[in-house]
């Protein structure tokens, strides 16, 4: 997601101001992020982001780096910086020394969004409703394909459900979504269900890092519902397309910036083994970077 081509998508929605921080001409520390007036924002159109650092990088260095970075954007007329963190689950590596320096400047914690996650590492095995529900579903003949056509699932399914239910549409459109997968073929994917005479069913878009298999998007028809075409679904993504990742992130069951939760739909998600992390989002004072001075002993 902090890649260029993937960021470029919306740049007409955005007024970019993401952030290079080097040490003697060596690459640091990335900032995905855009600016609405006095305040930054880890990118908005972007489910993560915080402050991406290299992996050779230590904890003085990265004080270091963030009081610069906070004294950077307040000369740059920059009162506030809003950071949407990246969920500690998608690291590759411990990473919370972000964490540390948002305590010590004092940032308030704004906003809390559940996301349900499996860990392939500490299994929760299938509910037995889950497995009834598959079991039906494969005696009715479903089958699920992987496709690189994403307007039957967009048009019939994604789309329609969205307008009904919540008066909205699609984070990406079609011609978007359609235009991201073609740019990172191995990062996003589309699956669907059709039944025994190849109706379609349900489907859902999988966004996939090194340690992490995310779904961006699931939805299924009236009958999809009915039949179970979901369950089925995904139990054959967990089990079987994606049990190499480390984890499996169904995303959040929040509305309202995370002041309200789908409780039905978060049971769902549980019912396959999945259980609660937090995606936090910051803000603090740039003119708090002297708060930072005396923390060495």
């Amino acid at each position: 997601m902090f890649q260029r081509d993937f960021m470029q998508y919306h740049q007409d929605r955005f007024e970019d101001f993401s952030l290079l921080i080097f040490k003697d001409e060596k690459l640091r520390a990335v900032l995905p992020a855009n600016r609405v007036g006095a305040t930054l924002y880890s990118h908005q159109g972007l489910t993560y982001g915080g402050l991406v650092l290299d992996a050779e990088i230590r904890l003085k260095e990265v004080l270091e780096l963030f009081k610069e970075l906070l004294g950077f954007l307040s000369q740059s007329g920059i009162e506030e910086l809003e950071l949407k963190m990246l969920p500690q689950f998608y690291q590759e590596l411990p990473g919370d020394e972000l964490d540390y320096f948002l305590f010590l400047t004092e940032a308030k914690l704004i906003k809390a969004e559940t996301t349900a996650v499996i860990d392939y590492r500490n299994r929760i095995p299938l509910n037995s409703s889950r497995k009834n529900a598959v079991n039906q579903a494969v005696k009715a003949g479903f089958t699920i394909q992987k496709t690189t056509d994403f307007e039957p699932f967009w048009d019939q399914v994604l789309i329609p459900n969205l307008e009904a239910q919540h008066d909205a549409e699609p984070t990406h459109s079609l011609a978007e979504i359609t235009t991201l997968a073609k740019r990172f073929k191995y990062n996003i994917h589309q699956f669907q269900v059709r039944d025994a005479q190849n109706q379609l069913l349900a489907g859902a878009t999988i966004f996939e890092t090194q340690v992490v298999a995310h779904v961006q998007y699931i939805s299924a028809t009236p009958e999809g519902k009915k039949q179970g075409a979901l369950d089925f679904l995904f139990q054959q993504l967990i089990e079987f397309h994606f049990s190499h990742k480390w984890y499996f992130d169904f995303g959040t069951s929040n509305e309202q910036a995370g002041t309200k939760l789908n409780a039905g739909l978060q049971f769902w998600k549980e019912t396959f083994g999945a259980r609660t992390r937090i995606q936090r989002t910051y803000r603090l004072q740039t003119k708090n970077s002297f708060k930072l001075e005396n923390v060495l002993l």
